[in-house]
């Protein structure tokens, strides 16, 4: 069961970008900027805390993985919703890599259905992972 995968566009994008900045990572606050838009980064330039849940790794292909973590206050909104990540033309205005490419990434989310949320319980802490 997972909680957040990705369009073949968003997926085609991040194998682009891994080629320019090297392992990526998304991380989700709900903060200032472009609030809930996922923002991507090169793997640990964000600095992740506590306050961090790891909702899992986005499979780009070529064996290569992109963590996404979101906010632990911004998961107690959202911990009931699968998660897409998209990419739509135009510039968001954060400080994600994509930004120079005249794109952005954005989720797309929909509730999850009782059997995939009986699944999650199934797995413990909401399947997610503790940062720490």
């Amino acid at each position: 069961m997972k909680r957040v995968a990705l369009t073949d566009q968003a997926a085609e994008l991040l194998r682009r970008l891994v080629g320019k900045h090297g392992p990526l990572m998304f991380h989700q606050s709900g903060g200032c900027c472009d609030g809930s838009s996922p923002m991507c980064f090169p793997d640990g330039d964000f600095l992740l805390s506590e306050a961090d849940v790891h909702l899992g790794d986005l499979d780009i292909g070529l064996s290569r993985k992109v963590p996404f973590w979101m906010s632990r206050a911004q998961f107690a909104y959202w911990s009931h919703t699968h998660l897409t990540v998209d990419v739509v033309p135009g510039r968001g205005s954060g400080f994600s890599v994509e930004a120079p490419e005249g794109v952005r990434f954005l989720i797309r989310s929909r509730l999850f259905t009782d059997e995939e949320t009986e699944a999650l319980a199934v797995l413990g802490e909401e399947g997610v992972q503790q940062r720490g």
